[in-house]
């Protein structure tokens, strides 16, 4: 529920500020929330709170003479803080002098005699007035996260990425060029060291914070409830949060760990628009919102930011030890960690990284490429949705491409968009040579293989999409991969010299056809050698994995029969 404007009155004399206070919250108080202070370092106090928590101030109803900070020296410093607000003075006969004065001095809008009986005659006519004033420009305030930091920060986008992708709602207030986000920092006490700044409604503050801080204040899950699991999921994409909803809802004590958000790459997508059963498509981070919602109503722990480091084996349990030196133990455990985009190797590129340079769709970005000039490196369907959202912000998106043609990996009803699309263009057989900027990214080298033509072109943002790398290194051999580091699964382990048994297989039974090197241990999605990389065949393995885990645990004699 939002926060009521804030009526604030100010006295130092006892009877008269709670006589006010009465008669304030007699006529506006189902409407506004009336405070008092009794004097004016006590009410700038109140003010610092308000501001910090990012609520708003209609009125102030203050007394001229008190000592210490008369009314109207309150007031000079109270409006810096709340601008908008309407202004008050009470006055004895004695001091109308100062209070005419005050209205030029502070804009005050009006003065009231002491005493103000009966307050029907006296005192609502005149704050009616000025609250039906106040209110005809009212805008609220925005009342969730406020995130405080530098255009360019790397930090600040790791930020702002973590919330947007955990579709946490937030605001964000650029240092540079947004006063509020100046007057947020001075309030805190912040420097330019404790940059980026998260800002929570009750106005507590985390400086330049780590994820996991982040998501323990906004009250996600980041431990596990219970030591011991049937189904452990790694990796929160299509394929994790697919064999979570049919772990779960088949009856198996079921927890999903990932490491930054639910929807993994997938989640990242502005449009997917084949995915069956809707034909108007849908957002990523729509169906990640939507499989997160279904995976907990089953009974699915989600954990994040969650990071899995090591495997451990103790038959028949399989335990995961976290980066954070946590264990989680389980009976089946399903990798579906899937991939992230190579690096593009190139001067510069490592050093903007998050300053104009970004890995994947980076929507969070989107807003601020209104205008401006945007690269996208790739040519498969997550480039071409990248391409064709951003089109609606930037004045140009200019795909680069290595191969001759889109044809060969991406979709055709992407590349018709594209086509159809009058600010994309795109440019085949071209790769980015090197990255320029001071700070953030200015301008791009581009070569051209074709004419050899190199050039140096202004560039805004640059978005990459090259190539995937499985996320196994944290494996570190103990489950048999290809030679790129996908893992190997069912038909395709290798086999002994004789061909007749996978090789190291430890009991008398052939592996199932998503199940790794080592029984019990399965693999879904992207990570998975000669997986489809789409995100219907993601999910389509997700639950098909589920099936296999239910034979392998009524082979070991552990959980639910479906």
């Amino acid at each position: 529920m939002a926060a009521r404007p804030v009526l604030l009155t100010v006295d130092d004399d006892p009877e008269v500020l709670r006589a006010i206070e009465r008669d304030l919250r007699s006529a506006y108080g189902e409407h506004y929330r009336v405070l008092r202070a009794s004097s004016g370092e006590a009410a700038l106090d109140i003010l610092r709170q308000l501001e910090m928590r990012g609520e708003t101030v209609a009125l102030f109803l203050v007394d001229q003479r008190m000592p210490g900070m008369t009314g109207v020296e309150f007031l000079e410093q109270a409006i810096a803080s709340f601008p908008d607000a309407k202004r008050v003075l009470l006055t004895a006969y004695a001091d109308t002098n100062a209070a005419i004065r005050a209205i030029n001095a502070v804009k005050l809008d009006h003065y009231l005699m002491k005493p103000w009986d009966p307050p029907q005659e006296q005192l609502y006519p005149v704050l009616d007035d000025l609250l039906e004033d106040w209110q005809a420009s009212y805008r609220p305030p925005f009342e969730g996260i406020r995130v405080v930091g530098h255009r360019w920060s790397s930090q600040a986008f790791e930020v702002r990425d973590y919330l947007s992708r955990n579709q946490i709602p937030f605001q964000w207030l650029d240092v540079e060029t947004q006063e509020e986000a100046r007057r947020l920092k001075e309030l805190v006490g912040a420097d330019a060291s404790s940059l980026p700044l998260v800002v929570f409604p009750d106005g507590s503050h985390l400086a330049h914070p780590e994820n996991r801080e982040i998501a323990e204040r906004i009250g996600l899950q980041t431990r596990a409830e219970l030591p011991f699991y049937d189904l452990l999921v790694i990796g929160g994409g299509p394929s994790g949060l697919a064999a979570a909803v049919y772990g779960a809802s088949e009856g198996l004590k079921t927890a999903m760990i990932e490491r930054q958000a639910p929807g993994g790459q997938a989640g990242m997508s502005s449009r997917i628009e084949n995915y069956l059963g809707f034909p108007a498509g849908l957002s990523g981070s729509d169906l990640a919102r939507r499989a997160v919602a279904q995976a907990r109503r089953f009974g699915t722990e989600l954990l994040t930011p969650l990071e899995a480091a090591s495997i451990r084996i103790e038959d028949p349990y399989r335990i995961v030890t976290m980066t954070d030196g946590s264990e989680i133990s389980c009976t089946a455990l399903l990798i579906a960690t899937g991939v992230t985009y190579t690096r593009l190797l190139a001067p510069g590129i490592d050093q903007l990284t998050g300053a104009g340079v970004y890995y994947g769709a980076a929507m969070t970005e989107a807003m601020s490429c209104q205008g401006q000039d945007v690269y996208i490196v790739g040519g498969a369907n997550s480039a071409g949705q990248a391409a064709v959202h951003f089109s609606s912000f930037a004045r140009n998106v200019t795909m680069l491409v290595r191969g001759e043609s889109l044809a060969a990996s991406m979709s055709q009803y992407l590349i018709d968009r594209i086509h159809e699309t009058p600010n994309i263009h795109v440019r085949t057989g071209c790769q980015v040579v090197e990255a320029h900027g001071n700070g953030h990214l200015e301008e791009l080298t581009i070569s051209d293989r074709q004419t050899g033509r190199v050039e140096t072109l202004p560039a805004y943002s640059l978005f990459v999409f090259i190539g995937a790398q499985p996320c196994t290194d944290w494996l570190d051999g103990q489950i048999a991969c290809d030679e790129r580091g996908f893992i190997l699964t069912g038909s395709d382990l290798p086999r002994d010299p004789t061909g007749k048994r996978v090789r190291g297989w430890p009991i008398d039974r052939e592996p199932f056809l998503l199940e790794s090197s080592v029984p019990g241990i399965f693999v879904a999605g992207d990570a998975r050698h000669g997986s489809v990389k789409r995100v219907a065949s993601g999910v389509g393995e997700g639950a098909i994995a589920v099936s296999f885990i239910h034979q392998y645990l009524a082979s070991v004699g552990v959980g639910a029969t479906v």
